[in-house]
């Protein structure tokens, strides 16, 4: 790592979780070891508006954007990928966050924490903003890298094919070690910023909301999370508990959750909430406590078990040692938790959440912000003809169905679309073999559609 020239501050964070692996460590957080948790619903908050003024001209936003969108068939920064009126992720943040200054009259900076494969593509694609930038403070960071490292002996893994793929990314719990390697975070404090609102850049429902910014400056916590109530898009997703040992809040990710809990895990009203990773931190007190730990904040492990090539399942298995931005929540006392409604939260992780954020789900306004229309999403399952971007797109050339009336749509098999198809209610449709249309203007749920 110090070869490649990797910030010494990462060099000791990853030896500090390669030491917890070798004497086998494994990051399993047991069911048996943490209790469901309630908060408080940011619609039940008063917010003072000057209070909600101060606090966002206060504020400081990074989109965490070093995905690359590879299990959608993508080999750039996803956040390019066209999302809205030939708009892309970065395009509808850029007018959100343009639009948040104008009508606060707010610095608000705007900075990607991008990864090496990212940075290019998306520093052009901002460049057409030219009043972006804010002075003195940067438009990106890197996040750092990290050897992936063999199952068996633990030691640093050769590829020859692609030295690239010896590397990876430590997670979205790199942003705190990048911001004090980088100098950033005394940059940002040093500029008057005292608070940083992070997100990821697929997640075009975290805007930088003064309502929330006011919640968390009066509230003095340290530290927050947006939480969304779980619905059956997230029975695999991470949750939010405390721990009955000390009392501090957690976050659960699904890898680490033992097998046996994996029902616990799924169960919507065990476990209510999930976490939308947009978290609220206070400046000062993230340099406090990283000072305090001499720069490591001890993050819970996530061991992700992969191989070495992700193309290929016969090169050898290897661990990347990992952590989440969210799990600081454990870290620092007195962290709050705010409840938000599901239009802060419009992760696209895959193309059923594509289609969704494509829909007429969502409205989008001069503010650039998304309105979500019915009362919650439904749920969509795509079968593998849709999994990649390219195939998905091929099969929606006319666009995807109006989703506003749905409940579900499970689609098995192969299936291309027509013009103005729309879904009411509950829809499931089976294609065993060879492709079958929909055709133009078909309501399904209504009229079954005919096999063609």
């Amino acid at each position: 790592m110090a070869d490649a020239g990797v910030d010494p501050v990462a060099v000791d964070t990853f030896a500090h979780y390669w030491r917890l692996v070798q004497h086998g460590e494994t990051g399993m957080i047991p069911e048996s070891s943490i209790e469901p948790v309630d908060m408080p619903a940011l619609a039940d908050v008063e917010i003072p508006d000057e209070t909600a003024r101060e606090a966002i001209r206060a504020t400081a936003v990074i989109k965490l954007n070093g995905g690359l969108g590879t299990s959608m068939g993508m080999d750039r920064a996803k956040s390019l990928l066209c999302v809205r009126r030939g708009m892309s992720f970065l395009d509808v943040i850029a007018r959100q966050t343009l639009h948040l200054r104008r009508q606060y009259d707010a610095p608000l900076p705007l900075i990607l924490m991008n990864s090496f494969r990212t940075s290019a593509d998306s520093l052009a694609a901002l460049a057409r903003y030219a009043d972006l930038p804010v002075d003195g403070l940067p438009l990106e960071f890197l996040q750092n890298k990290e050897p992936k490292i063999l199952a068996g002996s633990l030691e640093p893994v050769s590829w020859s094919d692609d030295p690239d793929l010896e590397w990876c990314p430590p997670g979205h719990g790199d942003i705190y070690t990048a911001l004090r390697g980088t100098g950033l975070l005394d940059s940002l404090i040093d500029a008057g910023y005292r608070y940083v609102f992070c997100s990821n850049s697929d997640n075009l429902g975290a805007v930088a909301d003064p309502r929330v910014a006011g919640w968390f400056a009066a509230s003095g916590a340290p530290f927050a999370i947006e939480a969304v109530r779980r619905d059956a898009n997230d029975k695999k997703g991470g949750h939010f508990a405390r721990r009955r040992s000390d009392g501090r809040l957690v976050l659960r990710e699904t890898a680490q959750t033992l097998p046996e809990d994996q029902e616990a895990l799924a169960d919507l009203e065990r476990h209510r909430f999930a976490s939308t990773n947009n978290v609220w931190i206070d400046l000062r007190a993230l340099r406090a406590e990283l000072d305090r730990r001499d720069g490591i904040l001890g993050l819970p492990l996530i061991r992700n078990e992969k191989t070495v090539d992700p193309a290929d399942k016969q090169s050898p298995k290897v661990l990347q040692l990992e952590t989440a931005m969210g799990a600081a929540i454990e870290v620092f006392e007195d962290a709050a938790l705010i409840e938000v409604g599901r239009d802060r939260f419009v992760p696209v992780k895959n193309t059923a959440q594509l289609m969704l954020l494509r829909s007429d789900c969502y409205s989008v306004g001069d503010d650039f912000v998304l309105d979500l229309e019915p009362e919650q999403t439904p749920y969509v399952d795509l079968d593998g003809p849709y999994s990649l971007v390219k195939d998905f797109d091929k099969r929606f050339p006319a666009g995807v169905p109006s989703l506003k009336d749905a409940s579900s749509l499970v689609v098995h098999g192969d299936w291309l679309f027509g013009e103005g198809v729309t879904v009411r209610g509950d829809v499931e449709l089976e294609a065993p073999d060879g492709q079958r249309r929909v055709d133009a203007g078909t309501v399904l749920g209504e009229v079954a559609p005919a096999p063609v």
